[in-house]
């Protein structure tokens, strides 16, 4: 069995669906009952408790560990997660942290996260880490402006990154949790291509049919809307990369290529894909 947490996001989603594919046995974990592919177990859970998921662990060989907002919080111990994999006989952790501990490894989160990452190395399980940058799918922060007024308001306008598809993140994660090739790998994870807000916004047009506005925010606003889904740490390292990337935020990896054999998709393909959420 394999146990996927964040199972109802937008990694966890597919990941679920692509190991069910498979013909694995999976266990999604969620904070809220929600709709899972048939044949999944669903289990409500809190990841903040992690005694809680004693239970769900147990018979597991393998465990996606992908935290909630909560555990990026000053005062949280995510390394609690991975002593009760331990004990609970997990072979396997695959753990999604993030770009930033290799290109910013002194903010406040990112050395939270570095931590993680060593407490998982030294756990004595197989395992391997995923370190993605910007995510296609926080497009969807903009999805009820494009609904209602068709513009998106964003701040660094004309500052890009190269996002990736959370999908290509999910099928990575798959690999790494199916094959034994992938033990001990750390792959840092990005689309094919630098892309701006104003050019995701034109690629989301583009895939409307309509044309779309884009207003630049300050970092003032910007902070304060992310504030409010987030914790205000995390809010600010993103919004210093985004910002002001460094060269290697601004490098496009090989990973997802060398571990799926084709190249990440585009911002393009993931807005048509998704295009439902902005009409």
């Amino acid at each position: 069995m394999i146990v996927v947490t964040g199972a109802t996001g937008n990694i966890g989603r597919p990941l679920t669906r692509a190991l069910a594919e498979a013909g694995e046995q999976v266990t999604a974990v969620s904070r809220h009952p929600a709709q899972v592919p048939h044949g999944t177990r669903h289990v409500v859970a809190d990841l903040a408790e992690p005694a809680g998921l004693r239970p769900v662990l147990a018979g597991a060989k393998s465990l996606f560990l992908l935290l909630s907002g909560d555990l990026h919080a000053a005062g949280a111990n995510p390394a609690d997660l991975v002593g009760e994999a331990v004990e609970s006989g997990v072979r396997r952790i695959v753990l999604l942290s993030t770009l930033g501990v290799v290109t910013r490894p002194f903010g406040t989160t990112r050395i939270a996260m570095r931590a993680l990452e060593d407490r998982v190395r030294e756990s004595g399980l197989e395992w391997a880490v995923l370190r993605p940058g910007g995510f296609a799918s926080n497009a969807l922060w903009w999805a009820g402006s494009v609904r209602t007024r068709q513009v998106v308001a964003a701040p660094f306008g004309d500052v890009g990154v190269p996002v990736i598809d959370p999908a290509d993140i999910a099928a990575v994660a798959a690999a790494c949790l199916l094959e034994d090739r992938h033990d001990g790998a750390a792959y840092e994870l990005t689309g094919p291509e630098v892309i701006t807000p104003r050019g995701q916004t034109e690629a989301i047009a583009a895939a409307l049919g309509t044309p779309v506005a884009f207003r630049e925010q300050t970092r003032e606003e910007a902070r304060a809307a992310m504030a409010r889904s987030m914790p205000t740490e995390l809010a600010d390292d993103t919004l210093d990369i985004l910002g002001s990337p460094s060269p290697a935020e601004l490098r496009v990896s090989p990973d997802v290529e060398r571990v799926l054999g084709r190249a990440p998709r585009p911002f393009a393909d993931w807005a048509a894909r998704n295009v439902a959420a902005f009409r």
